[in-house]
């Protein structure tokens, strides 16, 4: 049953099947090759795996994000940040990672800020006169950036999966790394830019266009912080917390700011249920293949193999650095949690490793999966957004990449970085 599960979904995935397909077909196929349970267990595991209060956060989370595009304060967000910086030598590399991080606190998805505002502040740097590949690059890499800093979907996975930690524990402990990415690409558009003397200054605004155009952008930037905010103070829950950012974004977009309309609001419902179905079929479908490898005893028996090693805990962690960074090229990251983390979880905490810091070394390294081939989701969403063939952007992106994994050794070598925030509100998981 466990080489038919295995060489079933390898076999599948190599033929182009979607990674949630896979999944599911290869643990029906177990099941039935092993022909002593009902094939009517894959129908029960199938709901059962989304029959959880918390996952309702997912679809709210997806609806705050469309409504906060739906009603163009994305595109309110891209003007500010060029505004704020887009006047000296670099200025759009600059807006376009400050938009990343301003994004980050609303969507939590790095494949929706790649297909909406990353598409904007792209054909904005074309227009202005830098290079495809470096505009594609740093905005496919400051994409990521949606899922480390909250709210973020794959944490609320994450904490689905492994109950050593808490959604909002998770949500504070990816706030310093999120904004080390974001640095770090800072600090490479600043080298870049001088290198190649990309002098296309944006025109500096006058005091009230930029304070006009920050009080617009103001009440977005507040979600992020009432998110917080009222999880931390008992205010309500982290699911509950979802559906105060949709309505929030609901309130802002059609009365704050006025952009959102009501005409709009069915074909948001639409777009924000196709979205959440993608999420939900994945992680059903995982459920089946995470419940065979339980049924299986494949996780304890790499656990026992990773324990035999005896490795220190940064020799442990390193280890599954390594390990997860090659899964990344070929898993997505909703999957690759709901199948690694049950397996990597209890081994990372019998080494006394902090739970909140290997979640942070999991996701970020997942994360940075989403921008290497064959199988990065947002490099194939810029590379149809530019009409780039992807492995032209996938070269274009390595200086990107590698700053990114600078951030990502400084994570793991130094706890702290993930454990110092939620430690000092009193979140040690």
């Amino acid at each position: 049953m466990t080489a038919v599960l295995i060489i079933v979904f390898i076999v599948t995935l190599l033929a182009g099947v979607p990674v949630s397909m896979a999944m599911g077909g290869a643990g029906l196929a177990s099941l039935l090759w092993g022909g002593h349970v009902s094939p009517m267990l894959v129908a029960q595991r199938l709901f059962s795996g989304l029959d959880s209060f918390p996952m309702m956060a997912i679809p709210f989370f997806i609806l705050a994000a469309e409504l906060m595009t739906g009603g163009r304060i994305t595109d309110l967000l891209v003007k500010f940040a060029c505004q704020l910086i887009g006047n000296v030598r670099g200025g759009l590399g600059y807006a376009n990672v400050i938009m990343a991080i301003f994004m980050a606190g609303i969507s939590g998805s790095a494949l929706a800020d790649a297909a909406g505002p990353g598409s904007v502040i792209i054909r904005m740097m074309r227009q202005a006169g830098y290079p495809l590949g470096y505009a594609a690059g740093l905005t496919a890499a400051s994409s990521i950036i949606a899922p480390i800093i909250p709210p973020s979907i794959i944490m609320v996975v994450y904490a689905l999966t492994d109950n050593s930690v808490s959604v909002i524990g998770m949500f504070m402990a990816g706030i310093v790394p999120g904004l080390l990415l974001g640095v770090s690409l800072l600090v490479l558009n600043w080298w870049i830019a001088k290198r190649e003397n990309f002098t296309f200054p944006l025109p500096r605004p006058s005091w009230g266009t930029f304070l006009l155009s920050s009080w617009k952008v103001f009440p977005a930037a507040l979600m992020p912080l009432i998110i917080l905010g009222g999880i931390h103070s008992g205010l309500f829950t982290p699911t509950e917390a979802s559906a105060v950012a949709a309505v929030y974004a609901f309130v802002v977009g059609r009365f704050v700011i006025g952009t959102l309309s009501i005409k709009q609001i069915p074909q948001i419902l639409v777009t924000t249920a196709l979205m959440s179905s993608v999420v939900m079929i994945v992680v059903s479908m995982a459920t089946i293949f995470a419940y065979m490898l339980t049924v299986l005893q494949i996780p304890q028996s790499v656990s026992q193999a990773i324990v035999a090693l005896d490795l220190p805990p940064l020799g442990l962690l390193i280890v599954v650095s390594l390990f997860l960074l090659i899964c990344g090229l070929f898993l997505d990251t909703l999957p690759a949690v709901i199948i690694l983390v049950p397996i990597l979880a209890p081994v990372a905490q019998a080494a006394g490793i902090n739970p909140l810091h290997f979640a942070m070394v999991v996701i970020l390294n997942l994360t940075i999966g989403m921008i290497t081939p064959p199988v990065g989701g947002v490099l194939f969403v810029v590379s149809v957004v530019t009409k780039m063939p992807l492995f032209s952007l996938a070269r274009s992106i390595v200086p990107m990449l590698i700053a990114e994994l600078v951030v990502f050794s400084l994570i793991v070598l130094f706890p702290g970085l993930s454990t110092w925030l939620p430690n000092l509100f009193g979140y040690s998981r």
